[in-house]
């Protein structure tokens, strides 16, 4: 399979900050690659730099098999981009926004209007179309933003946490798009905290932090080098906690760990309903009743702490912003 974006040995450095740190990246063609780290962990930084918006301070990006660096304006033609930040003009309509930007793609007037109606229509910005962008909620633009990105149908898109600041319902929807997309064979990259987000929509995982990818594959994968599943039980007497710890023992892989403020008992196991039955069984012929007891299957959210040992959600480093379009339809 033929890889869509290449990036090898980024490296980015703010003054005395190291943004990206010798990045390698791979998407093949037609496939999702979830690049998932906390605030300052390097995946803006990253994402700008595979879309022609920053240069890197040395590595090597190809993006639709074109030297990014030798060649910016032509892998702008060949990409959508939507960042953190809404780039819209507020004093614009929704309509002519998208029209605008379709244009600036060269896709031509007649394609840009049916494409501005059709995109308005998919993300239920038709209401609000005639109304200036200046007039729409937080939640309202960033999906209005999300459109642009796709005017054009471009091969390869870059989604910087696409679904920030959407609600439930917008963030499910804005997943069919992604979904979409990608089986009419188009490549995308999405940058996201949302590990719920990572594991519905990604191929194929990217773990950074502090500007280095720390673990790469499906979730899957990912999941099973945390423990795959956990047996979890919680006592109501102090006096049952042996007899469960002995249970454990035996139903699991490993020993199990012992939390006497929570009165839990867990361990991991090989086959969770399997484990848990035999566990109900054991517990009840040695007379304890667990105030609960149930399987845990590895999430990502495990996957992030095991790697990194903090959640996803830590403060941001200062890094320049950068924002705009230019005529070729990149943002700059």
């Amino acid at each position: 399979m033929t890889d869509a974006i290449v990036a090898e040995g980024l490296v980015k450095t703010y003054g005395p900050v190291r943004a990206l740190d010798g990045i390698d990246i791979r998407v093949p063609e037609g496939t999702v690659l979830g690049l998932l780290g906390p605030n300052g962990a390097g995946k803006t930084t990253c994402v700008r730099i595979l879309t022609t918006l920053l240069k890197p301070d040395s590595g090597r990006v190809v993006v639709d098999g074109v030297d990014v660096l030798a060649h910016p304006q032509q892998v702008r033609r060949k990409i959508g981009l939507s960042g953190q930040n809404a780039a819209i003009d507020e004093y614009l309509t929704g309509y002519e926004n998208l029209e605008m930007i379709g244009r600036l793609y060269h896709i031509g007037k007649a394609k840009a209007r049916t494409r501005a109606h059709e995109l308005l229509e998919r993300f239920e910005l038709t209401e609000a179309a005639n109304r200036p962008a200046k007039t729409y909620s937080g939640g309202m633009r960033r999906r209005l933003d999300l459109a642009g990105a796709l005017i054009a149908s471009p091969p390869i898109i870059f989604l910087d946490e696409p679904t920030t600041g959407l609600d439930p319902r917008s963030r499910l929807g804005m997943w069919d798009v992604i979904n979409e997309r990608v089986r009419s064979g188009s490549t995308l990259l999405l940058t996201t905290q949302y590990l719920e987000e990572a594991d519905r929509l990604a191929d194929s995982i990217v773990v950074v932090d502090r500007g280095r990818a720390i673990a790469r594959g499906t979730p899957d994968m990912l999941k099973r080098q945390v423990g795959g599943e956990r047996l979890e039980v919680t006592v109501a007497n102090a006096g049952d906690v042996e007899v469960v710890r002995r249970v454990l023992a035996e139903v699991g892989t490993e020993p199990p760990t012992v939390d006497m403020e929570l009165m839990k008992l867990e361990a991991p196991v090989a086959a969770g309903p399997k484990a848990l039955m035999e566990a109900v069984r054991r517990l009840d012929n040695a007379g304890v009743e667990p105030a609960d007891i149930t399987t845990h299957r590895a999430s990502l959210d495990d996957v992030f702490m095991a790697l990194t040992g903090h959640a996803t959600t830590q403060p941001a480093d200062a890094v320049p912003a950068i924002a705009g379009r230019d005529a070729e339809g990149g943002r700059r």
